[in-house]
């Protein structure tokens, strides 16, 4: 492994997680996200819905899906963020389209990145089943925090 994360551009750094040259964030085991394709401004992965992720009324919470989208955007934003540099989520919406279900099966979470700035990056991303259903959306604004 031995890559150093701090100086890698964001591109490398989720490219580096997805090819396996890098542990993938923990959130990732949690939510079974996996695969991922990482481009500038773009991020694409997979995540599966279990029995671990139902809320009290049997249906898979809300939260799933609104970390599954939140990691894509924030993928999304890394991307174009030179090394050294992190962000940090200023505000996430989460429109609900259909419920989810461990039936549903892998879900896909694509998002793209709106605009990048010095200080604000926006991005916006789907979360579809594998019959390309649409589930979720999602917008973000995240605070570029740049290297000292």
């Amino acid at each position: 492994m031995g890559a150093d994360p701090l100086a890698m551009t964001g591109l490398e750094l989720m490219q580096a997680m997805a090819e396996g040259r890098l542990p993938p964030a923990p959130i990732a085991r949690l939510m079974n996200m996996r695969g991922g394709t990482f481009s500038h401004g773009r991020a694409r992965f997979e995540a599966e819905p279990t029995a671990d992720h139902l809320n009290p009324l049997g249906g898979v919470h809300g939260g799933f899906a609104a970390t599954v989208l939140d990691s894509a955007l924030g993928c999304a934003i890394h991307t174009t963020l030179p090394a050294g540099a992190s962000y940090g989520t200023v505000d996430l919406h989460i429109t609900y389209i259909k419920a989810i279900a461990p039936e549903t099966g892998p879900v896909i979470a694509e998002a793209e990145v709106m605009s990048s700035g010095k200080r604000i990056a926006t991005a916006r991303a789907t979360l579809r089943d594998s019959a390309g259903t649409l589930l979720a959306t999602g917008f973000t604004s995240c605070a570029v925090l740049l290297p000292r």
